[in-house]
Protein backbone atom coordinates (compact mmCIF):
# COMPACT_ATOMS: atom_id res chain seq x y z
CA UNK A 1 0.00 0.00 0.00
CA UNK A 2 3.07 2.18 0.62
CA UNK A 3 4.62 1.45 -2.83
CA UNK A 4 1.37 2.41 -4.18
CA UNK A 5 0.90 5.59 -2.42
CA UNK A 6 4.70 6.57 -3.34
CA UNK A 7 3.81 5.70 -7.06
CA UNK A 8 1.00 7.70 -6.85
CA UNK A 9 2.83 10.45 -5.86
CA UNK A 10 5.38 10.63 -7.82
CA UNK A 11 2.75 10.57 -10.83
CA UNK A 12 0.81 12.86 -9.54
CA UNK A 13 3.73 15.60 -9.01
CA UNK A 14 4.94 14.57 -12.91
CA UNK A 15 1.00 15.64 -14.13
CA UNK A 16 1.13 18.48 -12.16
CA UNK A 17 4.80 19.52 -13.54
CA UNK A 18 3.64 18.66 -17.14
CA UNK A 19 0.51 20.80 -16.60
CA UNK A 20 2.43 23.37 -16.16
CA UNK A 21 4.44 22.94 -19.06
CA UNK A 22 1.49 23.10 -20.90
CA UNK A 23 0.50 26.02 -19.49
CA UNK A 24 3.92 28.17 -19.89
CA UNK A 25 6.04 26.60 -22.78
CA UNK A 26 2.94 25.29 -25.59
CA UNK A 27 1.02 28.51 -24.34
CA UNK A 28 -2.16 25.74 -24.37
CA UNK A 29 -3.75 26.95 -20.93
CA UNK A 30 -7.14 25.08 -21.59
CA UNK A 31 -5.03 21.69 -21.31
CA UNK A 32 -2.73 22.62 -18.59
CA UNK A 33 -5.81 23.88 -16.79
CA UNK A 34 -7.37 20.53 -17.17
CA UNK A 35 -4.04 18.53 -16.13
CA UNK A 36 -3.52 20.38 -13.23
CA UNK A 37 -7.37 19.67 -12.34
CA UNK A 38 -7.18 15.98 -12.93
CA UNK A 39 -3.96 15.57 -10.67
CA UNK A 40 -4.78 17.83 -7.62
CA UNK A 41 -8.47 15.87 -7.92
CA UNK A 42 -6.54 12.35 -8.08
CA UNK A 43 -4.25 14.06 -4.86
CA UNK A 44 -8.16 14.91 -3.19
CA UNK A 45 -9.58 11.95 -3.67
CA UNK A 46 -7.29 9.37 -4.05
CA UNK A 47 -4.23 9.89 -2.75
CA UNK A 48 -5.36 11.10 0.61
CA UNK A 49 -7.92 8.49 1.42
CA UNK A 50 -5.00 5.64 0.78
CA UNK A 51 -2.56 8.12 2.89
CA UNK A 52 -5.02 8.10 5.91
CA UNK A 53 -6.09 4.37 5.64
CA UNK A 54 -1.74 3.63 5.77
CA UNK A 55 -1.61 6.36 8.89
CA UNK A 56 -4.54 5.25 10.76
CA UNK A 57 -4.07 1.25 10.07
CA UNK A 58 -3.69 -0.58 13.73
CA UNK A 59 -4.34 2.59 15.54
CA UNK A 60 -6.98 2.38 18.47
CA UNK A 61 -9.77 5.67 17.31
CA UNK A 62 -10.56 6.10 21.11
CA UNK A 63 -6.87 6.58 22.12
CA UNK A 64 -7.30 9.95 19.92
CA UNK A 65 -10.88 11.21 20.99
CA UNK A 66 -12.42 13.03 23.92
CA UNK A 67 -14.24 10.51 25.38
CA UNK A 68 -15.03 11.05 29.07
CA UNK A 69 -12.57 8.65 30.23
CA UNK A 70 -9.83 10.10 28.36
CA UNK A 71 -11.07 13.92 29.74
CA UNK A 72 -10.38 12.18 33.36
CA UNK A 73 -6.62 10.81 32.32
CA UNK A 74 -5.82 14.46 31.54
CA UNK A 75 -7.36 15.82 34.87
CA UNK A 76 -5.79 13.30 36.35
CA UNK A 77 -2.33 14.03 34.78
CA UNK A 78 -2.76 18.25 35.28
CA UNK A 79 -3.22 19.00 31.53
CA UNK A 80 -6.28 21.02 31.06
Amino acid sequence: MKIIMKILGIAILIAIAVGFYFRIAEDDIVTGDRIIGIAVLTSSFVLMPIFLVVRWRGKKLEDYTLSPENMKKMRDKGID
